[in-house]
């Protein structure tokens, strides 16, 4: 019709043809476009109402095949019958035995109570003697409430006759002096606190039901003191997270109590993480006011490497400094796409996520080895991938309108292509950024529990205080053992040695037998 109308759309009139005048055929062009416009606009719109509608009620996967088709469900429960009615004509010694369920062992290093169960009656009904032949021994897992116990620090004084002094023994020097909370208590609160993500209130109702009112007052002070002592440590740990060539960085919003007017404004915690190629891993936490570009340049600003990094535009003057090599994150490009294609039907953005998925496969598989090796294969097999990729989002987007939603994906790829694909061309740089996003959770489900924090020194010290647990568990050491540990440490510590209690450096000590705990609670 349209091609119809520019042949029709002249000034003068041919014999057998209808004249339309010019504006009319304008005006039907300008239509046209307008209708196209809205109809971008709308599919535009209904993609950001399901994406919304995806992050407050949907899964969080983003597998392709999270639900497999009804077709294919009725072909699995069909060889389901087909597979039972041929166990049923096999005779019974030639079926295969059905799996049961196996109950997980109980660890060994639990303490056992033996509860010994004996026949009342030693003989037979037929009047001769029963033998006992052997035993059988089933386990039950049990708990008790918290059991606090406490440390009574008994000094010996002595007096001198001559010049009427007296002297005794000094305390262990402990990190809160004179205070009530030993090293193993400070330790639960802080650690119930921070990665159990109980706030204080919740902590002192748990420990009131085993008999002890502890104030949230007082708690609250305990962690903000554990805080400031730990300050050091937290240093440490960032010089050591610096030291390597390969870093990840990433930042999420928190909620600032803002003094005085009750409300509350968007702070932002920093996240820098080694990289999980290394055996020696650690994370850290800088809390800071804003999202400004100033505070990660003002914490790389003597250091030089590879940084692997999200699309936001506070790290472009870090990535335009010649002695840093920008690294772009897949999983942001992957996300973007799948979105295009499971809330939008895009049958192209649908094949850029499987040749994504084969970058990953690829990934799984070399994870474990060598920088080297892990360059070698990627260049073999990754590559190709890439490649292919590339093109296929080359030869899409001259197809699609800008505003299209697929579009927009295949742009963020495709202007971060550099940067997306640098991890070819060096082993040690990972494919994405999800190991700092990973490190990242725990933080964002905290703040689900304390809503806000209360002052600029009170989430620097928070910072502090997660930086050690999540480094601790990233190199599989329990929180609780190594935050008492350091607390018992601490103390006494000269500074030369301070890089001893950092979690990839800690071994849990040789714990003695108390024989006097254990009576007192059995």
């Amino acid at each position: 019709m349209r091609r119809m109308l520019q042949a029709r759309s002249t000034d003068t009139a041919e014999a057998g043809t209808v004249t339309i005048p010019r504006e009319d055929f304008e005006r039907f062009e300008r239509l046209q476009a307008e209708l196209k416009f809205a109809q971008t606009k709308i599919a535009a719109l209904n993609f950001e109402v399901a994406r919304l509608k995806r992050w407050r009620f949907g899964s969080s996967s983003e597998s392709l095949d999270a639900q497999a088709p009804l077709f294919e469900a009725i072909v699995a429960d069909t060889a389901i019958e087909d597979e039972a009615a041929r166990q049923a004509k096999q005779p019974r010694d030639e079926r295969q035995a059905p799996r049961r369920a196996v109950r997980q062992a109980l660890p060994a290093s639990l303490p056992r109570i033996e509860h010994r169960h004996e026949v009342e009656q030693k003989t037979c009904a037929c009047g001769q003697p029963l033998l006992r032949i052997g035993e059988d021994v089933s386990e039950q897992l049990d708990c008790v409430p918290a059991q606090f116990f406490v440390h009574r620090h008994i000094r010996g004084k002595y007096a001198c006759r001559g010049c009427q002094s007296i002297s005794a023994a000094a305390l262990p020097a402990q990190v809160i002096d004179k205070g009530l909370p030993a090293p193993g208590l400070l330790a639960q609160v802080v650690v119930a606190k921070h990665d159990d993500h109980l706030p204080l209130y919740r902590q002192a109702e748990i420990y009131a039901r085993s008999g002890v009112h502890l104030a949230r007052s007082s708690m609250a002070q305990w962690v903000g003191i554990c805080g400031v002592r730990l300050a050091p440590v937290a240093s440490a740990l960032r010089e050591f997270i610096l030291g390597h060539r390969v870093i990840h960085a990433d930042e999420t919003p928190v909620a600032l109590l803002a003094p005085g007017k009750g409300k509350t404004h968007r702070a932002y915690v920093w996240v820098y993480r080694t990289t999980d190629f290394v055996a020696q891993r650690a994370v850290w936490f800088d809390f800071c006011r804003s999202r400004g570009g100033e505070h990660p340049r003002r914490v790389l600003q003597n250091w030089r490497g590879t940084l692997v990094t999200d699309d936001y535009a506070g790290y472009n003057t870090i990535h335009a400094r010649a002695d840093i090599v920008e690294a772009g994150c897949m999983a942001h490009a992957r996300r973007k796409l799948f979105e295009a294609h499971e809330l939008n039907g895009s049958a192209i953005a649908g094949h850029a996520v499987k040749l994504i998925a084969k970058l990953y496969e690829i990934e799984a598989e070399v994870k474990a080895l060598g920088a080297e090796d892990r360059w070698r294969i990627r260049r073999q097999r990754a590559k190709p991938v890439v490649e292919q990729l590339h093109e296929w989002l080359l030869g899409q987007r001259t197809k699609l309108a800008r505003a299209d939603v697929t579009a927009k994906a295949i742009d963020y790829s495709l202007k971060r292509w550099r940067a997306l694909t640098r991890y070819l061309d060096d082993g040690e740089v990972p494919i994405c950024n999800n190991a700092v996003e990973n490190s990242i959770r725990p933080l964002a489900l905290g703040r689900r529990n304390w809503l806000f924090v209360g002052s600029q020194g009170a989430g620097e010290r928070a910072a502090n205080i997660m930086s050690l647990i999540e480094s601790a568990k990233l190199n599989g050491h329990d929180p609780w053992a190594y935050l008492k540990d350091v607390f018992e440490r601490l103390p006494t510590l000269k500074n030369s040695d301070l890089a001893t209690l950092l979690p990839h450096n800690w071994h849990a000590p040789a714990q003695p037998v108390d024989d006097t705990v254990l009576t007192a609670a059995a």
